[in-house]
């Protein structure tokens, strides 16, 4: 059985795989079928009970590593905004498929699929082809590290990774860091607070240097600067209580120019010891050489599909790139897929179905091109 890229789609939206409970197994085994009945060798190495992670490849050779192309089961919580579409069963008007995951990645999850499948139809790859379907991405790319940790997913001589980005190719990110900072103090009645300690206060203090704090490197020519935000913050036990524990997040996204150990240590010492720091996520940045010939090649057949600055090389977010270009080899990466990047996690999130057409057609001329 063969779907077109739309039916899929909307196939793949069904599932109601919002994190962070993931539910990603139905979905995994689902896709794993399709894959399977159209000659690919599927595994599913389990990232957690009731939650797969998907490899499925065909045509691999000895001689040359196969192209790989990436993207994750998961999507993010509905949200607080009213949607007034359903966001699980697929509406379609004025050239927009709206659904929960249609850009953020359901879509991009079908254009590899069809593609995939439908390039043998014709030809036989040298190298072949390898898809890497990952459960748990939005929390911090978490399916990813833990198939990196305990799995062997061989050599590659490409990745896409089918992110949005309105089928317009870009060749790096930055890297996150994401961290738990705790402050602690003692409790004691607010009418006598000279008795206790304020752990709020200390959190206060901190969150004040923090937002002040500039890494002083070098802008990086492809990723520009690092930032560093405060996310949330929790603490205190009730009105009349001084505070002992306080908790907030802090998301540092790198560059080339700043390590995650280096933005680590950097922020040890300027919030000293009145903050407890706990890792969270860690990838670095991640970038490809502009005059690799496999960039240059996606760049040549992006350009005759589509019009875009090609002087923007980099995309705002994280990807599973971050993990899997080390795991891989660093081999040549591009982040290019059918969605919207303004319409990730977005209430009434939608994908353009000329998108989805023009990307499954993308990636055929990708594999065909770099067959040689």
């Amino acid at each position: 059985m063969l779907m077109d890229v739309i039916s899929l789609t909307k196939e793949l939206i069904k599932f109601e795989t919002v994190s962070p409970v993931g539910n990603e197994e139905d979905i995994a085994k689902y896709v794993g079928s399709i894959l399977s009945a159209n000659k690919f060798d599927v595994g599913y190495p389990i990232h957690e009970k009731g939650r797969l992670n998907l490899i499925a490849t065909r045509g691999l050779s000895n001689e040359v590593p196969p192209i790989v192309f990436t993207g994750h089961f998961d999507v993010v919580p509905l949200g607080k905004k009213e949607w007034t579409k359903n966001p699980f069963d697929v509406e379609i008007n004025d050239n927009k498929l709206y659904g929960r995951g249609s850009s953020d990645m359901k879509g991009g999850l079908a254009a590899i699929i069809i593609a995939a499948i439908e390039v043998f139809n014709n030809f036989e790859p040298l190298g072949g082809v390898k898809l890497i379907f990952t459960a748990d991405e939005e929390p911090g790319c978490l399916g990813a590290i833990k198939l990196c940790e305990k799995n062997d997913l061989g050599n590659a001589r490409a990745l896409i990774v089918a992110e949005p980005t309105s089928n317009i190719p870009y060749i790096g990110h930055k890297g996150g860091l994401y961290l738990k900072a705790k402050t602690f103090g003692v409790t004691a009645h607010s009418s006598m607070p000279e008795l206790g300690d304020n752990a709020i206060y200390k959190a206060a203090r901190a969150i004040c240097k923090l937002e002040k704090i500039k890494f002083n490197v070098e802008e990086d020519p492809l990723l520009g600067y690092p930032t560093i935000n405060v996310g949330t913050i929790n603490g205190g036990l009730n009105l009349n209580s001084v505070p002992d524990k306080t908790e907030f997040t802090i998301d540092i996204r790198s560059t080339s120019k700043l390590k995650n150990n280096l933005a680590l240590e950097f922020l040890r010492n300027e919030l000293e010891n009145e903050v407890s720091l706990e890792e969270l996520v860690n990838l670095n940045a991640i970038s490809s050489d502009e005059n690799n010939p496999f960039v240059k090649t996606v760049y040549n057949i992006c350009k005759e599909h589509l019009k875009f600055d090609s002087s923007k090389k980099s995309i705002a977010y994280m990807t599973d790139a971050a993990v899997l270009k080390p795991c891989l080899g660093d081999i040549p990466t591009i982040i290019l897929g059918p969605g919207e990047p303004t319409m990730a996690h977005q209430t009434d999130e939608f994908c353009y179905v000329d998108k989805l057409k023009q990307s499954v057609e993308l990636y055929k001329k990708i594999i065909i091109a770099t067959e040689k």
